[in-house]
């Protein structure tokens, strides 16, 4: 989903940029735009979020993204990935994976974390949506949320990689944190930090604000001790909230 232009200038050191002064919650225009272009640039060739794979793999199947979705909450990308690769080799409909027992879909997804919950989750929502929906997934974030094991951050993500939603932001934990960080948002809850950016940012970066921060999240901007002397979007962030940074890779081969 992401553009793929050209690589950009090395960034400036995250210990030697002053940190920009910025009005919480109401970001410059300029300064957002200029941070969207800069980590477009940025994560051309790095590894994408489980999801995304999924996506792209599977020619953006709405059925098996919810259900790597479902399995991808509190789960390191690999885990996931692997996981979901099992379950559809075995069951690739709804109405297949409904007919799977229990177990055997535990054993599927095994070692997600929390894989009996999802497993129930995934069963109940394969049955619903051949009972109710016919085998489909529906198209609408209101009857999304209604399936089993389906919040909005799940509902949002399908909205935006299956059905290519414009008019969503999907929010997890790395959105939350950088959004906070970077002082565009001051909230407490993924679900309060969505309804922010809504205000914050212009829907044109609705669609790829996940990707981005997602991405930028896991390979820079980590929720401990990040690495700050190497991020390309040093020079626009305050990094509101961060007392200490991580060792630089700049030079490791």
């Amino acid at each position: 989903m992401s553009p793929r232009p050209a690589p950009a200038a090395p960034a400036p050191s995250g210990a030697d940029t002053p940190r920009p002064k910025v009005k919480i919650g109401r970001p410059d225009p300029a300064r957002v735009e200029r941070v969207f272009r800069e980590l477009a640039r940025q994560i051309d060739g790095m590894e994408l979020p489980a999801i995304e794979k999924i996506s792209e793999s599977q020619k953006e199947d709405p059925f098996q993204i919810l259900v790597a979705t479902l399995l991808s909450a509190r789960t390191q990308d690999a885990t996931t990935l692997a996981a979901s690769t099992r379950l559809f080799k075995r069951a690739r409909t709804p109405k297949t994976m409904a007919a799977l027992p229990l177990r055997e879909i535990e054993r599927l997804i095994y070692p997600v974390s929390f894989y009996r919950n999802k497993a129930e989750h995934v069963k109940a929502c394969c049955e619903r949506l051949v009972e109710v929906y016919g085998g489909r997934v529906p198209t609408s974030l209101e009857e999304l949320v209604t399936l089993p094991g389906v919040g909005r951050k799940t509902a949002t993500l399908v909205m935006i990689l299956a059905f290519r939603s414009k008019e969503h932001v999907c929010v997890d934990t790395h959105v939350h944190r950088i959004s906070n960080r970077l002082g565009w948002v001051h909230t407490d809850t993924p679900e309060e930090t969505e309804q922010a950016l809504y205000a914050a940012t212009d829907a044109r970066w609705w669609p790829y604000i996940n990707l981005y921060l997602v991405t930028w999240g896991q390979n820079c901007c980590r929720p401990v001790y990040p690495r700050c002397d190497d991020c390309a979007i040093v020079a626009d962030c305050p990094r509101l909230g961060v007392t200490k940074i991580g060792h630089s890779r700049k030079g490791e081969v």
